[in-house]
């Protein structure tokens, strides 16, 4: 009989568990009677004993190292609880440090079951043999994967781009006579922020805070296990509490300040804080939380501090903040703004901002500079397509830190960041300007970097030469596809003369196999694009916009709700009146959402091609459609197909094909033309091109 603290581990697990692909399980499991029966779960996705299991892989010589960190997270994970988990992973983190090394592992950890304690000793000796940081920095990836749509991260590229900044940006004295920097993160969650910072190569003092304990334990058991580079410096800690609320940091006065605060918070203190000191540039409003953190960053900043705070572009426009926003650039605080591409961090749909602030110096007698520093990243590194969530972060990277450094905002010993001197023969980067404030203090106070921007002459040329060429090669291929398929002949045949069946017949003789899409457990899905642990999840409304997945699911969560999954050459049926299509899927495998189905033909009775073709004819859709209104259910069971032989089919099959690459250009050929003539536009427009035509 199976123990009931037995830990459940997936067909995906086992694989990884042992080094081979999920395939190789499913065939041991099918080959061998002593296999494992299955603990948990379902027949679509099955769960097993971990303890059966490794005994099974050692009996075959099928078992790699059985006290590794892989073998080490599912038993973790079986805590069940998301906070006893993640306060056992900080407890070994903060033993693992070396704090506590040499009296072992205690006997009792506050807040945790025997269970618990048992796992946090064996991590604690896994750590003493595989390095104590790779072993919590796994831990620590794992359960921040476990709980992705609950716990939004810093990506560690941007964190470092952040940290980079601020210290560019920060006033720095003749002489720093030795003293070590002061780092804040008044929102610290996991700690990815300050860990950028304390590899900065200075000496630093890292201070967190957090309103979750237990995102504040995982912090502090991380920045125990920073490394020390060599000749810094590094101490750090993380504390518990509301730093809009009861700051516990209050007292410290930073050199740097990193923030990635929570977004869209109403809940953030506005009735008990509307007369707090810190909102020297105005009360927030209710609905600007964001404004509350800026304020709050500046307020525990010394004189030439600087502050790097990731905010969400509507920040920079909302109507209900202009007043904050007008008083930042009044009194120089607000240095930069970058707009990130979309795709740099949750929430992947959007653009994030970096705002740069930075408090006068001592000896500044200038309170600004007159100017802000609008980098519009989001322009210059436009997103191909919504599959792609992460950027080059070498070329973002780069890009910014030029911008910063060519539009003047870098600190210096005394001056005033960004001054105006020189600023005429200034030569900035492409999608870079420096705006007078005065200009932005309008009504709107709008400081989104694209509204002020006009895109310059350099390297317009040639990508419009390239936008050219791509068009008059998509002109040619549309003018092939499209000839080829002026010579298909009207049949004089009746029409009714050729029997029809359905797909529901189909599916009922074999023919094919019909499988429906399914929503997904809340909490299950997340933003942008998959990692190799993940499949891609279609949905309608993605089809709406332009085709393209923007969620995911994990290989764990689609697994475990049966989720359907359409493999290359499977044919996707839209079951919506409004967004009625079908086609034969290539590609990576994905997964369907609800009202899309997989249809899977038997290659012997069915050609893909044909079938897709057929089924997405718009008279099928209306036979079959609802037609209650433009959001009706098209019952798939019901589209027909003729009923023809295979190598008749396939000559039918190439027909398709042609129309199907028809569509693509005519669709590519619309989005490039449109794209040219507001180019054309801009530019003659703008006087860089010759009004002759």
């Amino acid at each position: 009989m199976t123990s009931s603290r037995a830990v459940p581990v997936t067909l995906a697990e086992i694989a990884r568990l042992a080094g081979v692909g999920r395939a190789a399980v499913s065939n041991w499991r099918r080959r061998h009677e002593s296999f494992p029966q299955r603990i948990g779960g379902t027949d679509v996705s099955p769960q097993f004993s971990l303890t059966e299991i490794e005994a099974w892989l050692r009996d075959n010589n099928k078992l790699r190292n059985a006290a590794g960190r892989d073998w080490l997270w599912p038993q973790f994970e079986a805590l069940g609880s998301r906070d006893e988990t993640g306060l056992a992973i900080a407890a070994a983190g903060r033993l693992m440090s070396g704090t506590r090394a040499e009296g072992g592992v205690p006997d009792d950890l506050p807040g945790l079951s025997a269970r618990a304690r048992e796992l946090v000793a064996k991590a604690w000796d896994l750590g003493q043999r595989e390095g104590a940081a790779e072993t919590f920095e796994f831990l620590l990836g794992r359960w921040l994967d476990a709980n992705v749509r609950q716990i939004s991260t810093t990506p560690e590229p941007l964190a470092a781009l952040m940290a980079d900044l601020a210290l560019r940006v920060r006033a720095r004295p003749e002489s720093e006579d030795g003293r070590v920097l002061a780092v804040l993160d008044p929102a610290c969650g996991t700690g990815h922020l300050l860990a950028a910072a304390g590899a900065i190569g200075s000496p630093v003092v890292l201070a967190g805070c957090d309103s979750d304990p237990v995102l504040a334990a995982l912090a502090d058991a991380r920045l125990a296990l920073l490394p020390q580079p060599a000749g810094t410096d590094v101490t750090a800690h993380a504390e518990v509490g509301d730093s809009l609320r009861a700051d516990p940091l209050a007292a410290i006065r930073a050199d740097l300040v990193l923030c990635n605060p929570p977004f869209n918070e109403r809940d953030w203190g506005y009735e008990e804080l509307a007369t707090d000191a810190r909102w020297a540039h105005g009360m927030p409003p209710r609905t600007e939380p964001e404004l509350a953190w800026v304020q709050h960053c500046l307020a525990r900043l010394r004189p030439g501090g600087t502050a790097v705070v990731l905010l969400p572009p509507a920040v920079a426009t909302r109507r209900a903040g202009r007043r904050i926003r007008g008083s930042l650039l009044r009194m120089g605080l607000l240095r930069a703004v970058v707009a990130l591409p979309a795709g740099s961090a949750p929430p992947h749909s959007v653009s994030l901002q970096l705002w740069v602030l930075r408090m006068p110096a001592a000896d500044e007698t200038s309170p600004g500079s007159g100017e802000l520093l609008l980098i519009d990243g989001a322009s210059r590194f436009p997103r191909a397509s919504t599959r792609e969530s992460m950027p080059d972060w070498d070329a973002l990277g780069a890009f910014v830190r030029s911008a910063i450094t060519e539009g003047g905002a870098t600190g210096g010993s005394g001056t005033a960041v960004g001054g105006k001197t020189g600023s005429a023969q200034r030569v900035l980067p492409e999608c870079v300007a420096a705006v007078p404030v005065i200009d932005l203090l309008d009504d709107e106070v709008d400081l989104t970097p694209g509204r002020h921007i006009i895109p310059g002459a350099s390297g317009e040329g040639p990508r419009l030469a390239d936008s050219w060429s791509e068009f008059g090669q998509l002109v040619a291929d549309l003018g092939g596809t499209g000839g080829r398929l002026a010579t298909l002949d009207l049949s004089d045949d009746e029409t009714g003369a050729q029997p029809t069946t359905t797909v529901g017949e189909l599916a009922r003789a074999g023919a094919l196999m019909l499988r429906s899409g399914q929503q997904p457990a809340d909490g299950t899905i997340c933003e942008g694009q998959p990692d190799d642990s993940g499949v891609s999840l279609l949905t309608i409304p993605d089809l709406l916009l332009d085709g393209e997945p923007r969620t995911w699911l994990s290989t764990t969560d689609a697994e475990a709700a049966g989720a359907v999954i359409v493999e290359p050459g499977d044919v996707v049926v839209a079951g919506v009146a409004r967004a009625f299509s079908a086609w034969v899927h290539q590609g990576r495998p994905m997964a369907l959402g609800p009202q899309l189905h997989a249809l899977r033909a038997h290659p012997d009775q069915l050609d893909a091609w044909f079938l897709a073709g057929s089924l997405r004819a718009p008279a099928n859709a209306r036979q079959a459609g609802t037609h209650a209104s433009s959001s009706s259910r098209v019952d798939v069971r019901k589209l027909q197909v003729r009923q023809i032989p295979l190598a008749e089919q396939q000559q039918f099959s190439e027909a398709f094909k042609q129309v199907a690459a028809f569509e693509k250009l005519v669709a590519r050929l619309s989005l490039l033309g449109a794209g040219l003539v507001r180019d054309l536009s801009d530019e003659l427009a703008a006087g860089r091109l010759s009004g002759k035509a």
